[in-house]
């Protein structure tokens, strides 16, 4: 059942969703770096994975299913375990008499679907389907998942109610007793249940808030905080206690706050956990970032740049030195932006060094370097060190100081290609920050290359309901966003035609279904790509503000991030609505 590469390719092009051209591109490209042409054809958004796999059901003669948006009953869908579902791309959708219908991605996956046969004792039926319809379906065993959750944590707590009480009156002290109420196996069990429970909504924080009377636990999911549980007041305690086992932290210290770190690994994936613990007026509050290692095969394009902004980017990495920076609060996908560069950086050719804290991703081929500040291991100091160690590429996780900022632009003066994040809203509001830490004007201008400003947005759903603006929301919006400057942009990128007007563009607003509750799943980047340019370096040497670049960049073409955000909107990825909650937040 396997379809050879020049079958497929005939197939692609007859089909004119690829123009002969960009096929034959991709492929001289996948010669040098040896990456799947299918997987490329759609990170360059040449094609989607729902055409893709269309064309292989049709050249195959397997008939093609579309899952998104089908609620499965769970008694047939449980008949493949979850494990096997999500590693095998395999689940199974209908059953009739004494046959399976099984949708998968890989029709070649003859061991996936004998196991199945072997495990269920019945005829199987492959059906091909896409990666969004396995993602929907998948999601269907996490929310089962989550009930079942919730009754064994409030069955395990109620077993530590009386270990719980007895342990009120340790106090400040016996780190031993302490240890022991950590090890016992129903608080274990709550806090590796929580965890596992953290990584399958896909959550990128969890938060454990002891109150007057009972103990909360929140999920950031898609940058939105949501209650997941309440849990009897008594298991506050334990469970602070074994979540500082797992991180190294002293037991008995309840007074100062304490950072740390540990690893759990899930279906083959590496998650790490820094942990924040401080004390509050009911207890001690523990928040615990997840940070996914080995993510890769992100694309620029495919955390959301495009058009003059990704030139531009991809103009600065092509520079043997300077500076890119990124900008945004905390958590708006700064270090992923870097990262997704680095990959693009990262060839034999050159040394790429990193300091950071956290390491967030681990990168092969890349010397990576964790921050120690408790031992006197700065930033500062660690980039100090970097320079002496021949590298082409320096990536600083961030620039928090005077000095580390000092440092970084005397390596991109040196010749080194220098990669950092800021905490500042906008890409002009870089500047007057890197000014107020004592850079010379004048240096700034021979260093920086272009700045990044963003901000995460949630994504719509494949369900979704399609709208447009009428006169009133039009006239609101304007108030806002120059949206006779963002429809240039659409004609200009072609994403709707010269003739096309706000009345006749559709919007879309979020649609509960089964496969998302809300209505979203999954966040996406808006961008402003801000490129030093002669007439913004005289500005900058003329002590000009922030509005003043902005106002020029503008002028030279640059999109602001609200811009893009009604970019996004129009190209059906979000809504207006959560582009103005998070650009106005």
């Amino acid at each position: 059942m396997r379809i050879e590469e020049k079958k497929l390719k005939e197939f692609i092009l007859d089909s004119g969703l690829v123009s002969r051209a960009d096929y034959e591109n991709t492929e001289n490209e996948i010669k040098k770096s040896g990456l799947n042409i299918e997987k490329i054809l759609i990170s360059k958004g040449f094609i989607t994975d729902d055409n893709l796999q269309h064309i292989k059901a049709y050249i195959l003669g397997i008939p093609f299913v579309d899952l998104k948006g089908q609620k499965i009953d769970f008694e047939t869908l449980s008949m493949i375990p979850e494990p096997i579902a999500r590693k095998n791309n395999i689940v199974a959708f209908n059953k009739k008499g004494d046959s399976l219908e099984v949708a998968m991605l890989n029709a070649d996956d003859l061991a996936a679907i004998e196991f199945v046969k072997k495990k269920v004792g019945l005829k199987i039926l492959p059906r091909l389907t896409d990666s969004n319809s396995i993602k929907s379906v998948i999601l269907q065993y996490q929310k089962s998942l989550k009930a079942e959750f919730g009754d064994f944590i409030q069955k395990e707590a109620l077993s530590l109610k009386t270990l719980a009480e007895d342990s009120e009156g340790i106090g400040g002290g016996q780190e031993g007793d302490l240890k022991k109420m950590a090890e016992e196996m129903p608080v274990v069990r709550i806090v590796d249940t929580l965890l596992k429970h953290a990584i399958i909504q896909n959550a990128s924080d969890i938060h454990i808030e002891r109150l007057e009377n009972e103990v909360l636990v929140r999920y950031r999911i898609d940058g939105i905080l949501h209650d997941a549980m309440v849990l009897p007041k008594n298991v506050g305690e334990s469970i602070t206690a074994r979540i500082k086992v797992l991180s190294s932290l002293k037991l008995d210290e309840k007074r100062l706050p304490q950072d740390g770190r540990f690893k759990v690994e899930m279906n083959k994936e590496k998650v790490s956990f820094r942990v924040s613990i401080i004390p509050t007026h009911f207890g001690e509050k523990t928040v615990m970032r997840l940070l996914k290692e080995d993510v890769s095969g992100f694309t620029l394009e495919s955390i959301g740049f495009h058009g003059e902004g990704l030139e531009r980017i991809h103009y600065a990495t092509k520079q043997a030195n300077g500076m890119i920076l990124t900008t945004g609060p905390t958590g708006s996908g700064k270090t992923t932006t870097l990262y997704t560069i680095l990959d693009i950086l990262n060839t034999p050719d050159v040394n790429i060094s990193t300091i950071e804290d956290p390491i967030e991703y681990q990168m092969s081929r890349i010397n990576q370097t964790q921050v120690k500040p408790e031992i006197g291991f700065t930033f500062s100091n660690g980039l100090r060190s970097l320079v002496r160690q021949d590298p082409d590429i320096i990536m600083v996780g961030e620039i928090r100081d005077n000095e580390t900022a000092s440092l970084a632009v005397n390596a991109a003066l040196t010749g080194h290609l220098v990669l950092s994040t800021l905490h500042t809203n906008s890409a002009a509001g870089a500047v007057p920050r890197l000014i107020d830490m004592k850079i010379e004007p004048f240096l700034l201008v021979s260093t920086i290359n272009v700045i990044v400003a963003q901000r995460l947005v949630r994504k719509l759903c494949s369900v979704k309901e399609k709208y447009s603006l009428s006169k009133a929301e039009l006239a609101s919006l304007k108030k806002t966003v120059d949206i006779d400057r963002v429809l240039g942009f659409l004609k200009e990128e072609k994403i709707v035609s010269g003739k096309d007007s706000w009345e006749t563009i559709s919007f879309y607003k979020p649609k509960a279904s089964p496969e998302c509750a809300d209505g979203y799943s999954g966040r996406a980047g808006i961008h402003e790509v801000l490129k030093i340019s002669t007439a913004i370096r005289d500005l900058i040497v003329k002590g000009g503000t922030d509005e003043e670049i902005e106002k020029q960049a503008r002028e030279e073409g640059m999109m602001t991030m609200i811009e893009d955000g009604i970019f996004k909107a129009a190209q059906g990825v979000t809504t207006i609505e959560e582009v103005l909650r998070v650009v106005t937040e």
